[in-house]
């Protein structure tokens, strides 16, 4: 199966007809950035997260997963129906109704509340650093992923990590390293407004969301999928995948946003403070798909489209936290 960046997927039909998928991480010996430390365990704890706490969110039944010190992790999951938003968009198909229920799904995400902000503990197999240690020496998630006992600590936790990534893999960007920090430190009282660890999803967009049509012929929500970059923060950080690319905060009528404001019970108020700390994860996102750029063996030269739109992304979010 194709779409996926990290591990490979394959589908498969057992004898008994049932359909399943398979991911299999990559090889121990190859290179990983820092959060994705133990990505397949995390993906398989999530699925059995939500499906124990929101059983109204449809995400793959966990079948096995397993791990080999030569042959690394994998995973079996129920094959769910339907197809991405992604696909179904090319197609010209009225997904309104899918995005509204995208938008209630995380928001019953949300009701779940962590011990901590930031990623999982990995298992310990998987624990420690990216290679080539600290990079730039920045905190980064003291041995393992990033966390903290505070949203900002947490949050700069995870920016440090993608900072002694790109130093760890030569990735040029658009601003020096510490021009990026001081401005995750610059807004950190915007990120001490968030007071409670809600259980995110993160890796929302559309590639990631399954609908199929219901007996009216309207697309609804069939799947979440692709659980594997889950964490503990706030809310405000699920809302910038599903709509990649764009800001939330200009398109207040979206049906991800009105559905998300319906479930939630309240509406959804972007202040000062919410809106700074949206640019942050704007930010943080394009740094993210930057940085992976190497290790997915994606160059400029082979894609000067993706390369030259996240630059300009990534510095326009700069300049823009720079200037608020």
């Amino acid at each position: 199966m194709d779409g996926g960046g990290f591990a490979a997927v394959w589908w498969v039909r057992l004898d008994d007809g049932r359909d399943m998928v398979l991911k299999v991480a990559p090889a121990p010996h190859v290179r990983l950035l820092r959060y994705e430390q133990g990505l397949t365990e995390a993906e398989a704890r999530y699925f059995r997260l939500v499906s124990a706490d929101v059983p109204a969110v449809p995400v793959p039944p966990v079948l096995h997963h397993g791990t080999d010190a030569d042959l690394g992790e994998w995973l079996f999951t129920g094959r769910l129906p339907g197809r991405s938003l992604a696909d179904l968009s090319v197609t010209g198909a009225d997904l309104t109704r899918a995005r509204h229920d995208v938008g209630r799904a995380l928001a019953a995400l949300h009701r779940i509340t962590g011990e901590h902000y930031g990623y999982s503990d990995p298992p310990d197999d998987h624990a420690g650093s990216g290679p080539g240690g600290d990079g730039l020496g920045f905190g980064g998630g003291g041995g393992g992923r990033a966390r903290g006992d505070t949203w900002r600590d947490a949050f700069g936790a995870m920016v440090d990590d993608l900072l002694a990534d790109a130093a760890d893999w030569e990735v040029p960007l658009p601003a020096p390293a510490s021009r990026i920090r001081a401005l995750v430190d610059r807004h950190g009282d915007a990120l001490d407004q968030v007071h409670r660890p809600a259980l995110l999803h993160f890796d929302g967009w559309d590639g990631n969301v399954l609908a199929a049509p219901d007996a009216t012929g309207a697309y609804r929500l069939c799947g979440l999928v692709d659980g594997e970059r889950w964490l503990y923060g706030d809310p405000l950080l699920d809302l910038v995948s599903p709509l990649l690319f764009r800001r939330v905060e200009d398109e207040p009528a979206h049906p991800f946003l009105r559905g998300y404001a319906n479930a939630a019970g309240v509406p959804l108020v972007l202040g000062g403070g919410a809106r700074r700390r949206l640019a942050l994860y704007r930010m943080h996102l394009y740094l993210l798909m930057t940085v992976e750029m190497p290790s997915r063996g994606i160059t400029r030269q082979r894609n000067p489209e993706r390369h030259d739109r996240l630059t300009r992304l990534l510095d326009g979010e700069l300049t823009g936290l720079a200037d608020a």
